[in-house]
């Protein structure tokens, strides 16, 4: 080994591959007169130091580990170069030496990472191809405030961690590392060496913007800036149509399973801009909803178990490729919603856990730090820069990605410390209580500046408990979600609905109970992908009867979804009847439509009840008060009806809905109407063109004697397992 003026511990840590402070061993040096270069080339047979005057001076091998060092004497500046590596059977060409160049880091930059505050670390985080000094080439950055040292490894090094040794910024635990000549493709992780019984361990990049195809693992380095938007005009008038009057229909989805091309193979994000949009279009929906588009290992989780949460999934194609998918989703008039979720993470060693030898993102205890349902950790909310990550996220998919709103998964999950755990494994709050404040500030945080960077946005929470305020603002206390999901109404109609339409009767009150409460919250009604799994069997395969029971009581449910008030969500394959649960193993059945005109007949009969609540202002306008819902006759129990008023407070326009939930034909059924006139029967979901038997109804002109407590009334027949709806269309 040749003598080196170099401290014998920092050649130790360079070679030993344990250096925290890289740049001050490698890179360019003045030593008094001398300018001092060395470089990390491991396997290297020779380098040469290239001056910006052509000049080549050999490096001196001073570690047969491939340490090399060049002086150059009589220097007082340090002056730009290059190296030219040789090795035994290869050369490189001449490349920029990554320790030559500077920090990028402000001070702005760190003040407002160390506070939690930079919502936009996207920008600063991850891998970025930029221009350094003239020179292109990739800056990477790593939060790791406890690593002992962080390296970029990846193909361009062999892996090799002990090539390329980040700087670290004391002052907000980021190291950073600029590569000259790396470009978009290029595979990456990061190799953190922790303190922690000196454990060694390489990750994907917390904020990689691409990842490998599943099984692999690494970060890929990409561009996410180069997709040319033409979605302005959806974006202009994005505030009109999320108003909370207007109707919002969501088609949910799964982007693998939907269809398949060959049976087996994928769609990609540019198929589904072919295949899908134009079916969800047709159908009359205004929004589609996606399972987690973000990065994950596991096909079974259905994307809720995220490892890459800045990176669209590889399955489907390129960032740009969702870009693109998005883009013509909005020129056609459809808003994209995508699940989010910042409950917990999986404990993949790629992932988030145990990030730099320490429970970095996750809570240390893990009876805050583990979720036991589903094997993952919870991220630590008390932590600002845990936060900052996951509001930089959602902050994130609505400006780079363009996305209309977020759904957030598991909300129940992150409000009580108690979540799915027992007696003795849970820590109480501060104030001995169950909820957990910290989850709490951070959901009011994330609203908050969601809809201060994205007024038109909307966020959706499913949250399955009677916690408060989850649609109330934040200004007044409350969560600030735009919308929660009705899991009770979901559950209680479902419960109703399996019952034998013989013991209806007496659990009519399950129906009534929800308007007890609909008005507390702006509900949205879900029948999701949990409802369709798990032995829960289809929402067809749910109801009870015959095959013609089965269609019809379906029909008769989707029609009390979509005049009942709240927005509506219904998950893919419900709309045609599939017969099987939903697996993400395999394509709908799109083939029964071919097979049984049931299925087509159930299509077009959903497709007809998108078009009302769209059309009918008296179904949508107002879907939050008493202002625009009206019982007429609640108590008919003994022959399974309901019946209520939609109204449009504007207008005074009504829409009369009328609910059978037996198969036995009601003749001759009174109904009182709030004005004298002609009613016409709007729709039915027992006409011949549904499937139905064809019990259908001729307009219908008052008489003066009152009923249901209205001074006029029409006589109709109610069909069996059908619901009707009638609106007045002349005076008297």
């Amino acid at each position: 080994m040749e003598t080196t003026s170099l401290d014998p511990g920092a050649l130790d840590a360079i070679i030993g591959g344990y250096i925290g402070a890289p740049f001050d061993v490698l890179g360019p040096h003045l030593m008094g007169t001398d300018l001092v270069i060395r470089t990390m080339q491991p396997d290297a047979a020779h380098v040469t130091v290239i001056t910006s005057k052509k000049k080549a001076i050999p490096m001196t091998q001073i570690h047969p580990a491939g340490l090399f060092e060049a002086v150059i004497p009589g220097r007082k500046k340090i002056e730009s170069y290059q190296l030219d590596i040789a090795y035994h059977n290869a050369t490189t060409g001449l490349i920029d030496d990554p320790y030559a160049f500077p920090p990028t880091f402000t001070d702005f930059d760190s003040h407002l990472m160390a506070e939690g505050t930079h919502l936009h670390i996207y920008d600063r985080l991850g891998a970025h191809i930029i221009e350094l000094n003239g020179v292109k080439g990739v800056l990477f950055a790593v939060w790791a405030p406890n690593a002992r040292r962080a390296s970029v490894v990846g193909n361009f090094n062999n892996w090799d961690g002990r090539r390329h040794p980040m700087r670290f910024h004391p002052a907000n635990g980021i190291w950073e590392l600029f590569i000259p000549a790396l470009d978009e493709g290029e595979i990456y992780k990061y190799e953190i060496k922790t303190h922690y019984q000196n454990y060694t361990v390489t990750k994907a990049d917390p904020v990689g913007f691409a990842a490998e195809l599943r099984p692999n693992n690494a970060s890929v380095v990409w561009n996410i800036n180069k997709h040319e938007w033409q979605d302005e005009a959806w974006l202009n008038g994005r505030a009109e149509r999320h108003d909370v009057k207007k109707p919002i229909s969501i088609y949910e989805l799964h982007l693998g399973s939907w269809r398949r091309r060959d049976g087996w193979q994928w769609l990609t994000y540019r198929d589904l801009i072919t295949d899908l949009i134009p079916y969800v279009k047709e159908m009359g929906f205004t929004h589609i909803e996606l399972l987690p588009v973000s990065e994950h290992p596991f096909d079974g989780s259905w994307g809720y178990q995220v490892t890459g949460f800045f990176a669209p999934s590889r399955r489907y194609g390129t960032p740009e490729d969702f870009m693109a998918f998005i883009d013509a989703c909005h020129q056609a008039e459809l808003g994209v919603i995508v699940d989010w979720v910042p409950a917990h993470f999986p404990t993949d060693e790629h992932g988030l856990g145990f990030f730099d030898g320490t429970h970095l993102y996750e809570h240390a205890d893990p009876r805050q730090g583990t979720q036991p349902d589903w094997g993952t950790y919870v991220f630590n909310y008390g932590r600002n820069e845990v936060t900052q990550f996951l509001i930089s996220n959602a902050v994130f998919w609505l400006d780079k990605y363009h996305i209309d709103g977020l759904r957030v998964d598991a909300v129940a999950s992150m409000l009580y410390l108690d979540f799915s755990r027992k007696p003795g494994e849970w820590v109480a709050n501060r104030y001995g209580g169950r909820e957990n404040l910290d989850a709490i500030a951070f959901i009011q945080r994330f609203n908050h500046e969601l809809h201060r960077l994205f007024p038109t946005a909307i966020t959706i929470a499913e949250e399955s408990t009677s916690f408060p305020g989850i649609t109330r603002s934040t200004t007044e206390g409350g969560l600030g979600f735009d919308y929660k999901w009705n899991m009770g109404w979901m559950h209680d109609t479902l419960q109703y609905f399996e019952n034998e339409t013989i013991f209806r009767s007496f659990h009519h009150g399950t129906l009534t109970f929800s308007l007890l409460y609909a008005f507390s919250e702006k509900f949205l009604l879900p029948f999701s992908h949990d409802e369709v799994v798990h032995l829960k069997k289809s929402m067809l395969d749910k109801m009870p009867g015959d095959v013609w029971q089965k269609f019809a009581n379906l029909r008769l449910l989707f029609a009390y979804q979509w005049s009942h008030p709240g927005k509506k969500l219904l998950f893919m394959g419900s709309e045609f009847g599939q017969w099987r649960e939903w697996s993400e193993e395999r394509s709908l059945d799109w083939h029964l439509l071919d097979q049984d005109p049931k299925h087509r007949q159930l299509q077009d009969c959903l497709r007809r009840l998108n078009g009302l609540y769209r059309t009918e202002a008296a179904l949508h306008e107002e879907e939050y008060s008493w202002e625009g819902f009206q019982w007429v006759d609640l108590h008919d129990y003994e022959r399974s009806i309901l019946g209520y008023a939609r109204i449009a407070p504007t207008t005074g326009e009504t829409v009369l809905v009328f609910l059978n939930f037996t198969p036995v034909v009601r003749h001759n059924y009174r109904i009182g109407v709030p004005k004298a006139g002609v009613y016409r029967e709007l729709f039915n979901t027992d006409a011949a063109e549904f499937g139905g038997s064809n019990v259908v109804n001729q307009p219908q002109t008052t008489t003066d004697k009152p009923y249901h407590s209205q001074a006029q009334s029409i006589e109709v027949t109610l069909p069996p397992l059908g619901a009707v709806f009638f609106k007045r269309v002349t005076d008297e």
